[in-house]
């Protein structure tokens, strides 16, 4: 079944390029890359041509191809990236969108470098290359985190166990926005699950068994608190997440005849607001006091380049 446009995802690089030069380093990796798979080809040919063996193997030799080409260019990128970090270490900040500025320059480099073999990692039919390649690049994450539905920055990003991204999600760790570029550390936490087509900003940190449900924002800096459901734009505080709780299957498993009853019950227990209890004056207030102190703290907060 053919997916949507808007669920195709990846690579998992930016597509800024401050520089043409910066090409000559792609087009290398490409093709050191090539080269190598070329030698493949060689042997192959001269060991099995003339015998049968020669189309029993060749699915084999395809894959191989695939596999060595991507290993190849991670190595060949892993190479560059330590070269180009001992000339200028990556760090977070806030910095200016111009090529004078050094650290555009260098995270724009270290983009270009990045593209190729995430690109290849990412159309591998099997995902657990994605996790190889981010582990290359120094992103923290377990081979059973599910991120291969969602545009994942490669670097300034940790991630814990049993963290699930959904289809479309974007995960960033830098942003450009008018003449800066904003690059801070994105952390989310074990067993977080961020629902379909959802963003989470830089400097965002997720706690453990929180959930972003789907078509949610969060702002820049937040922090999501442990246990929860967060939804909208931008997040807030929905209910109280019990989904991981010991006895939601006693409870869904109880004989109850009547499916409306049931339903009812699950309604009561997992989608009423945490704030219910609060009436809509006090939540009026409560949001527009929340406002003002978000207003204040960027007015009175400075930004360094």
């Amino acid at each position: 079944m053919s997916k949507p446009s808007s669920l195709k995802v990846g690579p998992f690089t930016s597509n800024v390029m401050v520089r043409k030069r910066y090409a000559i380093a792609y087009l290398m990796i490409i093709w050191i890359s090539i080269f190598i798979v070329q030698i493949e080809i060689w042997v192959y040919w001269n060991l099995f041509f003339y015998s049968f063996q020669f189309l029993v193997f060749l699915p084999l030799l395809f894959l191989s191809l695939y596999m060595s080409i991507i290993l190849v260019s991670l190595l060949e990128a892993k190479f560059f990236l330590i070269i180009v970090n001992i000339l200028h270490k990556p760090r977070e900040g806030v910095f200016l969108r111009d090529v004078s500025d050094k650290d555009y320059r260098y995270w724009s480099l270290r983009n270009v470098i990045k593209k190729w073999p995430i690109w290849l990692s990412h159309k591998f039919p099997f995902p657990f290359m994605d996790n190889i390649c981010f582990k290359m690049f120094g992103v923290k994450t377990k081979f059973r985190n599910s991120l291969f539905e969602g545009w994942v920055d490669c670097e300034f990003i940790e991630f814990g166990k049993d963290v699930i991204v959904g289809q479309g999600s974007i995960i960033q760790s830098s942003t450009i926005i008018g003449d800066n570029l904003i690059i801070k550390k994105t952390i989310i936490k074990d067993n977080v699950k961020i629902g379909a087509h959802s963003v989470v900003t830089p400097g965002t940190t997720i706690e453990r068994n929180t959930i972003l449900a789907a078509n949610s924002l969060t702002t820049m800096g937040q922090k999501l608190d442990e246990n929860w459901i967060y939804l909208g734009i931008p997040a807030k505080k929905f209910k109280e997440n019990r989904y991981n709780d010991d006895d939601l299957e006693p409870i869904l498993e109880e004989s109850i005849e009547d499916i409306e009853e049931l339903r009812k019950l699950y309604e009561l227990l997992y989608f009423k607001r945490h704030d219910t209890s609060i009436s809509v004056k006090e939540r009026t207030q409560k949001k527009k006091s929340s406002s003002q102190g978000e207003t204040e703290k960027k007015q009175t907060k400075p930004i360094t380049i």
